[in-house]
């Protein structure tokens, strides 16, 4: 079984997953701190509010994603994209358990 630690935020939460899986979590925790600043920032620094908006951060790009397909993107693909962010979230929800 993998492990993997991301900060979100300035706060470590580890993660365990299938093995192989590490690298995916580490681009997905990548991800969230791109736009950590903004989250912070939005939230006066509460961290659970900091969540909150890095959810909605993303929520946007990927309703703006589904909305305005590029040329050759496949709703399935879509989908499972989607599908990924959600077991990300729950993930982190769970305070990194439920992988």
């Amino acid at each position: 079984m993998g492990q993997v630690t991301l900060t979100i935020a300035g706060r470590p939460h580890s993660i365990a997953c299938r093995d192989g899986e590490e690298l995916q979590l580490e681009r997905l925790g990548a991800l969230l701190s791109r736009h950590t600043d903004t989250a912070q920032r939005a939230s006066g620094g509460n961290y659970e509010r900091t969540l909150l908006f890095l959810s909605l951060i993303l929520a946007d790009q990927l309703d703006e994603a589904e909305r305005n397909p590029p040329a050759g993107v496949s709703p399935v693909l879509l989908e499972n994209l989607a599908d990924r962010l959600e077991a990300v979230a729950a993930t982190l929800e769970d305070g990194g358990t439920n992988a």
